[in-house]
């Protein structure tokens, strides 16, 4: 038996006066947030929803849809999480891919829902609850539900989530976590450094999978856990120094945006302990910056929410700046070349892995899932290649490699060159079409301020700067912004493609 719900129900009697969870301006001991997880267990219960049954919610940062994510595994009930930002068809194909019992969402979004669920068959058709929904909505029921309830018995294998991807690379899958899986991330407490005593603040999306790499060990250790309901860099710094938190998790863009804010002051952060940067790659300047003014405090983390990941920890950091670490706890790594055969230290292959958070698989896409999955190895299309000391350097994505007259170029060795220029705020390389060389490389540029410099100085200037004349880029683009996923991440993919339209019909 291995039951996530015992987390909060443990944390309800042993720490029942103690603040565990803050939300806005509501405050909840840990009794009180276990007793209304177990009164959303118990209207789930009332909707029919039972062991293995879907609930999809379609719901931003908000004390409903946190407690959805501890009542579900109460009940064994399946927990989905959809982005808030899905729209028409690509909601209707995640939810009819979902098959839920039950959809929670709240009165903005609610419109939306119902027209992606018209395209289910009506007798697929799921009960919609609506949190902000008057005297028939989550508020009103929870309210006239009991707050004790009969957990359901769960065992290992048993299914918790299904987290469907962000499409950073293609369409969205579903990936399956089981409890077992979740308890395995509880137990990053330690190498962490979450207890008792810590305070999560987490401004990121919670439909995210990386919200989970803090939010399980804390709601292990009893501490306190602080939801913000999105992410906002004037309120991050102050959330963090009004409730003295120490550990955040964030990807590179909410980090740049943290660091570049008008109000930001490292001195507002003295109660840090840990800086987590998580869901791409961190560029080697902002590593620099943050360990120049918050020393001890950062580490990063390069994984798949199918279940790979390596932990570049806070001890480490300085002395292998330009690592991701070394695989998790109760996990493998290799690196391997195209006939899979292991590389040596130092030769760039994919990096593969198994091991303790590996996803049972893809969602109804057993073709999907072996695939990826190979005699037990995930397959994770990323480049890289470790040290002596076994420690991994990422080089790129397969994928996002650009072929530019047969010599292969990484985009990240050309998007640490851009970055250092004191203008530039942050880059994506891809490749472009060319009429002479198949594909050529473009840099998508954010500015610190409009006007810093025009595009052209700044190609010439990256030109002048790359270790090699193929890594030259053939155009700098000046952005306002960049197309992102929930998650924060940059889609390069969506840049790409828009350059293959633009560029590729005129040549």
């Amino acid at each position: 038996m291995l039951e996530l719900a015992s987390l909060i129900s443990q944390n309800a009697r042993s720490h029942a006066t103690r603040e565990g969870v803050i939300v806005d301006n509501e405050r909840f001991t840990w009794g009180e947030f276990g007793a209304r997880v177990a009164k959303v267990g118990n209207v789930l219960r009332s909707l029919g929803v039972t062991k293995s049954h879907r609930v999809v919610t379609v719901l931003p940062n908000c004390r409903e849809l946190l407690e959805v994510y501890w009542a579900c595994p109460t009940i064994g009930a399946v927990l989905v999480p959809l982005s808030p930002l899905l729209r028409d068809a690509g909601l209707a194909r995640l939810i009819g891919d979902a098959a839920p019992t039950c959809v929670i969402t709240n009165a903005s979004l609610v419109s939306g829902v119902q027209a992606a669920l018209r395209e289910l068959p009506a007798d697929a058709m799921p009960h919609i609850v609506v949190t902000d929904g008057g005297a028939e909505g989550y508020a009103a029921a929870t309210a006239a539900a009991s707050d004790r309830i009969e957990p359901e018995a769960c065992d290992a294998e048993d299914i918790y989530n299904i987290m469907y991807s962000s499409g950073t690379t293609g369409l969205p899958k579903g990936i399956v976590h089981t409890h077992r899986v979740r308890a395995m991330y509880a137990m990053l407490g330690a190498p962490l450094g979450i207890g008792r005593t810590s305070t999560v603040v987490q401004s990121g999306a919670l439909v995210f999978n990386g919200a989970f790499v803090m939010m399980m060990p804390l709601f292990l250790s009893a501490g306190r856990y602080v939801l913000a309901r999105q992410f906002d860099p004037e309120l991050l710094l102050d959330l963090i120094e009004r409730e003295k938190g120490t550990h955040i998790s964030v990807v590179p863009s909410q980090l740049i945006a943290m660091l570049e804010a008008p109000g930001f002051d490292a001195r507002r952060l003295a109660s840090l302990e840990c800086i987590m940067s998580v869901g791409a790659p961190l560029l080697r300047s902002y590593k620099d910056r943050i360990n120049e003014l918050l020393p001890g405090r950062l580490c990063e983390v390069y994984g798949l929410t199918e279940g790979f990941a390596t932990l570049l920890d806070r001890s480490d950091v300085c002395r292998k700046p330009d690592s991701v670490g070394l695989p998790f706890f109760f996990s493998r790594m290799r690196i391997v070349r195209e006939d899979g055969t292991d590389c040596a230290p130092g030769e760039t292959g994919e990096i593969i892995g198994r091991g303790s958070i590996q996803m049972a698989g893809y969602h109804g896409r057993p073709d999907l899932t072996a695939e990826v999955v190979r005699d037990g190895w995930l397959h994770t299309g990323d480049m890289g290649y470790v040290d002596d000391e076994g420690f991994l350097y990422l080089v790129d994505r397969k994928k996002d490699m650009i072929d530019s007259g047969g010599v292969k170029i990484y985009p990240r060795d050309v998007e640490e060159i851009a970055v250092r220029h004191p203008a530039v705020l942050d880059v994506a390389v891809f490749g472009a079409p060319d009429p002479k060389w198949g594909e050529t490389p473009i840099a998508a540029v954010l500015l610190n301020s409009p006007g810093a410099i025009a595009a052209e100085e700044l190609r010439d200037w990256i030109n002048e700067r790359v270790a090699a004349k193929y890594q030259r880029v053939s155009k700098v683009v000046i952005m306002n912004s960049f197309p992102r996923s929930v998650a924060g991440k940059t889609l390069k993919r969506e840049l790409r493609e828009a350059f293959w339209r633009d560029v590729g019909r005129r040549i």
